[in-house]
């Protein structure tokens, strides 16, 4: 069995899509028809986050911590329950493509790192954009860590005692340890996952505050720019 984990905290405008998402990769042909289970790990919602996921098929976990890291924990634990043989990982406001999970697999590590694109950039200075496609690396060998975009194996994430209860950089945490542990890891831009930027988003120091940050910049150095033009 195959576990796809989904923590997500008050995500009812994009959980539909997520899941539907995960459960298209669910039932790819190349799997063969191993059981996929898709597991949303609610964390303290107080929309219809919970309905939505339900409805679409989801196993539906709840916990109250408002931390990544114990959502993300959570799910692994239940799939885990399961007899999952590994544990992909993605997040609420991202769309993984129909043979995601297949091109996990396909790497035959101990665990995937995958990437990440974005499908609106319209929260943001173009700068923003320049600068991701100038500064990203999407390609096999990239050194990205991506919540929205990661798998392992059940063997590796118990040696190495699963996800630290982090508010964010949870996925850094993991990838470190596994890597500590000699654990095989495949930076692989086979696995494809689009994701928002968004900038109400959840983790403080995930890819959505980086953004803003480097919009923040951008934005600062376009009014330097303009003052030193006009004085």
């Amino acid at each position: 069995m195959l576990g796809i984990i989904i923590p997500a905290h008050n995500e009812a405008a994009h959980i539909g899509a997520c899941v539907s998402a995960a459960k298209r990769a669910a039932n790819h042909h190349e799997l063969l028809g191993e059981d996929v289970r898709v597991i949303v790990v609610v964390d303290h919602c107080i929309d219809d986050t919970s309905a939505i996921a339900a409805s679409l098929g989801a196993d539906v976990l709840s916990v109250s911590a408002r931390n990544v890291g114990v959502a993300r924990a959570e799910g692994a634990r239940y799939a885990l329950s399961l007899g999952a043989r590994w544990l992909a990982f993605t997040d609420a406001d991202s769309i993984v493509a129909d043979d995601w999970l297949v091109r996990q697999l396909d790497c035959r590590a101990d665990a995937v790192c995958g990437v990440i694109a974005v499908h609106d950039w319209s929260p943001h200075l173009a700068a923003v954009r320049e600068h991701f496609a100038r500064t990203y690396t999407d390609a096999d060998g990239h050194r990205h860590i991506h919540g929205a975009n990661m798998g392992v194996s059940a063997e590796a994430y118990v040696r190495v005692g699963g996800f630290a209860p982090l508010e964010h950089s949870e996925d850094v945490a993991l990838v470190e340890a596994l890597i500590a542990d000699g654990a095989s890891i495949a930076w692989s831009a086979m696995p494809r996952v689009v994701t928002s930027a968004r900038t109400d988003f959840r983790a403080l120091k995930g890819f959505g505050a980086t953004l803003v940050d480097v919009s923040r910049r951008c934005f600062l150095a376009k009014t330097d720019e303009d003052g030193a033009l006009a004085a």
